[in-house]
């Protein structure tokens, strides 16, 4: 095994039940060390690929390889990768130590290094302090953090997470997140990560591949996905934005096709654009919602369009626009043209 090699190799790998494709034909690779997840929306395919790596599902065709070695004939506890699941399936009746110590039991480690090796795991997850309490006693973002000390207490090449934040409330999966993000670079291993959430996938992946249909819609890093997303699929899944069909694209933007433009590229004035590269629609306010730190308003667009457009909210007093004459402003730069999705094989 060589440093260029990628941790993980899907060649040609399909799912198929019955006659649906759950996998359609899927080409990747993560790299050694990388955070990489897996994004997309209910039936895309994303946790079956994960299932098909961990071994859980055989594939109809195609080869799962972990770092160098085809391993798709392997039984899930002949590989050497672990999984995190959204429901922590934690002992309720061991306490923390000793669920964070058993996958070392199975292994045969004796009681001293057990016992040290898993009071060091959950040093990695600030929960040496809880070590003698039981699961029952533990808070949501504390019994997913024992999972984690749970998986990567045997030391696998890869961890596997399957939506391991659903079930938590958004403060606290918003500080899990952080915290998951510091446990990879602690450790140094990959994470392949499963989440339909854009906004999580975007925060803690080196990159990121958008499931649609069994099939990788788009790979790239985050900034990739979200500044230039390569279908209206990804544009409107990755994000928030305004698509504009071919008819009002041609109408608004004078190009052909189909573009998109991100709420947040656009500006509110009394006054049509001015300056290079700057382009402008007149309008009328229909809806101001206000979020905190940032006002959402849409504008009904004269030319028949209706945009959504994010101002941040510099001063606490806010006003209700509703039927205002406005102006959209945008730069050239900030519209992105959609390509076409590839047509389906025959």
């Amino acid at each position: 095994m060589t440093e260029s090699q990628p941790a993980i190799r899907l060649t040609g790998l399909t799912r198929q039940f019955a006659s649906v494709a759950a996998v359609d034909n899927v080409d990747l690779e993560i790299a050694r060390g990388e955070f990489f997840s897996m994004l997309g929306p209910s039936g895309s395919g994303k946790t079956t690929v994960l299932r098909l790596i961990a071994g859980f599902e055989q594939p109809t065709s195609g080869t799962v390889e972990l770092f160098g070695e085809d391993v798709t004939a392997r039984a899930p506890f002949d590989r050497d990768v672990n999984t995190v699941f959204q429901d922590y399936a934690l002992f309720p009746h061991m306490s923390v130590l000793e669920n964070v110590a058993y996958g070392l039991r199975v292994r045969g480690v004796d009681r001293f290094e057990r016992r040290n090796r898993a009071m060091r795991a959950l040093e990695s997850v600030r929960l040496d302090h809880v070590a003698k309490r039981m699961p029952s006693q533990l808070s949501g973002g504390q019994r997913q953090r024992v999972a984690l000390a749970r998986a990567t207490v045997v030391q696998p090449k890869a961890l596997l997470l399957d939506e391991p934040l659903g079930a938590l409330d958004l403060k606290l999966r918003e500080q899990m997140q952080v915290e998951l993000k510091q446990i990879q670079r602690d450790l140094g291993i990959t994470f392949i990560f499963v989440t339909h959430d854009q906004e999580e996938a975007l925060t803690l992946s080196d990159r990121i591949a958008v499931f649609n249909a069994g099939r990788i819609e788009q790979l790239g890093t985050p900034d990739e996905l979200y500044e230039r997303p390569a279908s209206r699929f990804v544009a409107d899944f990755v994000g928030t934005t305004n698509l504009f069909d071919t008819v009002t694209s041609q109408v608004l933007l004078g190009r052909a096709g189909e573009h998109s433009i991100r709420p947040e590229k656009l500006r509110l004035s009394d006054w049509p654009a001015d300056g290079a590269g700057a382009l402008s629609a007149q309008g009328t306010v229909v809806e101001s919602i206000y979020l905190g730190n940032s006002t959402r308003v849409i504008v009904d667009l004269d030319v028949g369009a209706r945009v959504t457009v994010l101002e941040q909210n510099a001063h606490s007093d806010q006003n209700d626009s509703r039927g205002q004459r406005v102006f959209v402003h945008w730069q050239e730069q900030s519209v992105v043209h959609l390509s076409a999705p590839a047509p389906a094989a025959a």
